[in-house]
């Protein structure tokens, strides 16, 4: 059976964790669910331990969900991506993008987080502003779904109040930007809540 990569993006952290709670809802497994969340001013808890064990080189197992049948909420580690900084993390993603943790604290990380997306099926346009949107303090949310289950999920992310990530990268370019770096320095906390403050507003309806 096919599947379709689906992706929301939020400035409320609170409804990025609601979105997920639902998507586990309707039988996407926490397997199947990724969230990320910028936290260079430390304003989330983690929940659970990433597991950096014998692939820890390749981050094949950063970020999977722990507790059993907790979901993925259960499993949010600390971790860090280039250009964005500090985060709070979780899901198949996450394991893709970001490499391993270096003790408790946020580590070394390896691999992009525009490439894994656009690995995942989004289009690039879309993985750069995704990728900047957390950079400026916003939360991903990204599931892998049987098409059986397409629609629903679809509903449940646009009822959370995400970003239009169309509009959101026109406002970006309009500020003079034009695509995500990892190159680039994390935003202060200072920074961030600028960021928030002035995206705030600018979600689907």
């Amino acid at each position: 059976m096919s599947t379709k990569t689906i992706s929301g993006l939020y400035d409320v952290y609170d409804d990025a964790m609601q979105t997920v709670r639902e998507i586990e809802a309707v039988g996407v497994s926490a397997s199947n669910i990724s969230m990320i969340a910028n936290n260079a001013d430390g304003r989330y808890e983690t929940t659970g331990k990433s597991n950096a064990g014998s692939d820890a080189v390749t981050g094949a197992t950063i970020g999977t969900a722990v507790g059993g049948g907790a979901g993925l909420l259960a499993g949010l580690g600390l971790l860090a991506i280039p250009g964005v900084g500090p985060v709070v993390a979780a899901g198949w993603l996450v394991a893709t993008a970001v490499g391993a943790v270096v003790g408790a604290g946020a580590g070394a990380a390896t691999g992009g987080l525009v490439g894994s997306l656009t690995g995942a099926g989004v289009s690039k346009d879309h993985a750069h502003i995704y990728a900047e949107g957390i950079r400026r303090g916003g939360t991903l949310v990204t599931a892998r779904v049987e098409d059986s289950r397409v629609a629903a999920v679809e509903s449940i992310i646009r009822r959370h109040h995400p970003v239009d990530a169309d509009a959101r990268g026109k406002l970006y370019r309009s500020h003079g930007w034009t695509a995500f770096e990892e190159t680039a320095s994390p935003y202060t906390p200072s920074e961030l809540k600028r960021e928030r403050e002035l995206y705030h507003s600018n979600t689907l309806v």
